[in-house]
């Protein structure tokens, strides 16, 4: 019998409406956050006390303290609620945006950039998602939130110059406090309390979880590629928006390179997905994509004279960024063990928010001490080290992840429970959470036989319906 679809279940109106509020929640945060990185470098030179340094600082500051807080944010939410979480962490986005509005000196924009990372609300917002969703139509939920902040970002770039021009960068820090103040208007209104929380081991941290996560070595080596990633991108906002300007664009004519690259770079990474996930060619794929990465950042290095040579480098970037983005979480789903999905990928986001902060630091230093060039050789030399990693890296085995929900006759034993899912042919792994009501498996495809696994539910399959 084939795979039951969890497209089969279809969300309740409550369902879609929390989940349509929650994906508007982070991407009005993201909106705000990535609006100014394609201009910050610029803007930010005009500051009293700025340096090189100082401005990469203010374009990653925020990295450094949504890595820091945003697990404990997360299993905050699970002591207090999910909302009063959310609801503090957009307040200090917003602070941090009017803070970063009035500056008057770059330490100021710093610590605004800074205080606006500390709203660090993703691990509770995803946890909430789980609260509202059943478990049959989660995957839609958290589909729905993972594809808003992928727009979001795309937008930011294209916006974010295009508004500057009728605002300017001051007016750009006052309106992500505006889309701050948005978000809780959409939290009040639009989405709901949840009857209950409880921990969701596939979306969420657990804390027995984590040093398992961090000793697993495949893990680490995509923690490394997201925060190599994201090093590379950061850092490439400190140097790219001067080149830019240094070929004679306006700053509030950005938008010009950033929108056609971006445009580009969406459609042509699909193929490349499917080449990995459907034709085994995973490594080939991150191995390109890395080469790639490098070849763009020559590129940046040797034709930033030319704005459309910039954004011929941009649309090969952006769709290697977009690319990354889509086939490294799917690693970390693939090698993270039964029922530790949600601990991997939250050392995975901190990873990346790290890489961000780093890459602010780096790009900032290489300017001040080489020049703005100097930055994108950063940026190529992380690249050519980072092709041997993914040339060496081991690739998770391709197990399919599946969340059982548990009938009440079959909780009684939990040790019993994982012998008898284990003996059933097809299931490699098996993780019993009788609080949650589910089991959490990795499974073989090919072989599992999803009318046994089934009765485990005490309900038919849906095509059987």
């Amino acid at each position: 019998m084939s795979h039951p679809d969890p497209l089969s279940y279809p969300m309740l109106p409550a369902e879609r409406r929390a989940a349509a509020g929650l994906a508007a929640i982070f991407s009005t945060r993201l909106l705000g956050l990535f609006m100014v990185l394609p201009i910050l470098a610029v803007y930010a030179h005009e500051l009293p006390g700025s340096s090189p340094l100082l401005v990469g600082l203010a374009v990653g500051a925020y990295g450094l303290t949504q890595a820091v807080l945003q697990i404990p944010l997360g299993f905050l939410s699970d002591w207090i609620g999910r909302k009063p979480v959310i609801y503090a962490g957009l307040a200090l986005f917003i602070l941090g945006g009017i803070m970063a509005a009035l500056a008057t000196h770059i330490h100021w924009v710093i610590l605004g950039r800074a205080l606006q990372g500390s709203g660090a609300i993703a691990a509770a917002i995803i946890a909430l998602a789980a609260d509202l969703t059943r478990e049959e139509v989660r995957t839609k939920g958290m589909a729905v939130i993972g594809i808003s902040v992928a727009l979001s970002f795309a937008l930011a770039l294209v916006l974010g110059p295009a508004l500057s021009g009728w605002v300017g960068m001051r007016g750009l820090f006052w309106l992500t406090a505006l889309l701050g103040l948005v978000g809780v208007l959409i939290l009040a209104t639009l989405v709901p309390a949840p009857k209950q929380s409880g921990i969701h081991r596939e979306a969420e941290p657990a804390a027995d979880q984590f040093k398992w996560v961090i000793r697993d070595p495949l893990l680490r080596w995509l923690d490394l590629s997201v925060f190599l990633l994201h090093l590379v991108m950061v850092s490439l906002f400190v140097a790219l928006p001067l080149s830019l300007s240094q070929a004679g664009l306006e700053p509030s004519a950005h938008w010009q390179v950033y929108l056609p690259a971006v445009l580009l770079a969406i459609p042509a990474m699909v193929p490349f997905i499917l080449l990995a996930e459907r034709r085994g060619q995973t490594r080939r794929v991150l191995v390109g994509s890395v080469a790639a990465l490098l070849v763009s950042m020559l590129g940046f290095y040797g034709l930033g004279h030319s704005p459309w040579l910039v954004g011929l480098m941009l649309a090969v970037m952006f769709t290697v960024f977009n690319l990354l983005e889509a086939l490294l979480p799917a690693l970390v789903s693939k090698a993270a063990a039964a029922g530790a999905k949600g601990t991997a990928m939250g050392v995975f986001s901190t990873a990346q928010f790290l890489g961000a902060f780093f890459g602010g630091v780096l790009g900032g230093l290489a300017h001040e001490r080489f020049g703005a060039d100097a930055v994108y050789l950063v940026g190529a030399l992380v690249s050519l080290a980072w092709i041997g990693l993914a040339a060496i890296m081991p690739l998770p085995e391709n197990l399919m992840r599946h969340v059982l929900v548990l009938a009440d006759s079959t909780r009684a034993d939990p040790a019993e429970l994982q012998r008898r899912l284990l003996a059933t042919p097809g299931v490699r792994e098996a993780v019993v959470a009788p609080d949650e009501g589910v089991a959490y498996l990795k499974v073989d495809s090919r072989l599992i036989d999803w009318a046994r696994l089934q009765a485990f539910t005490g309900a038919p399959c849906p095509e059987a319906q």
